[in-house]
């Protein structure tokens, strides 16, 4: 089966050529999709160097739109069988990626979340932003009658063909609460395997704060009874 990674990208000048090798290193028949969303430093710039790179698109967007939407163009470039969400920092490892597609392979799921949470060695971090993680997680799960460990994920790992059947329209970091509420409303056999996480602290470049902990929180219940 063939893998689509789709990759959003913004202001990632540090860690963009990096995680591309990285990507590009795992043995897999696939393509990378990566999207700039309106980057303002030198990203655009590293991104040329790629341009010519075998099984590598480049979007550039003129406008800064946010995760949500950038997603969204890149899943309209889509061939693959399977799609991988993968931020462009080095959070998560690319090397997950043949565990987290097994699932699918075997006929077992047509989803997949690479969870933080089922005991597999990460990085440390910050007390507020696991309890946030998981508060969310929670009301998503009771709201949608499921019990994933991580909604807030980044690796969600899908059949190529979910995206013929679902309209996804946040803009923003609202596209998770609003992925795992559309996949659980439409039944979707959805498994988690657990993934390593090396998280970064804001010095570092991490851009999600607590107002956008409120607006997941916000989607979440929104979606649950939005058709």
């Amino acid at each position: 089966m063939k893998i689509s990674i789709i990759m959003p990208v913004y202001n990632e000048e540090k860690t963009i050529l990096e995680i591309v090798q990285k990507v590009l290193a795992v043995k897999l028949d696939k393509e990378l999709i990566i999207v700039d969303d309106g980057s303002t430093d030198s990203t655009r710039h590293l991104l040329k160097q790629l341009e010519h790179e075998p099984g590598v698109t480049i979007i550039l967007k003129n406008k800064n739109e946010g995760k949500g939407a950038t997603l969204q163009e890149g899943f309209r470039h889509v061939k693959g069988d399977i799609v991988i969400i993968q931020d462009a920092d080095l959070e998560y490892d690319p090397s997950d990626y043949k565990k987290l597609i097994e699932p699918i392979e075997q006929n077992i799921a047509d989803v997949v979340f690479g969870s933080r949470f089922l005991g597999y060695p990460r990085k440390v971090l910050f007390f507020w932003h696991t309890l946030g993680n998981k508060f969310l997680t929670l009301c998503s799960n009771i709201l949608h009658n499921i019990n994933l460990t991580d909604m807030e994920t980044c690796y969600k790992v899908f059949r190529a063909s979910i995206l013929k059947e679902l309209k996804f329209v946040s803009r923003r970091f609202g596209f998770e609460p609003e992925f795992t509420a559309k996949v659980a409303r439409k039944r979707y056999r959805i498994y988690e395997v657990p993934v390593s996480y090396h998280g970064r602290g804001y010095n570092e470049g991490k851009k999600i704060t607590w107002k956008d902990g409120l607006a997941a929180f916000y989607w979440i219940v929104y979606f649950r009874f939005k058709p």
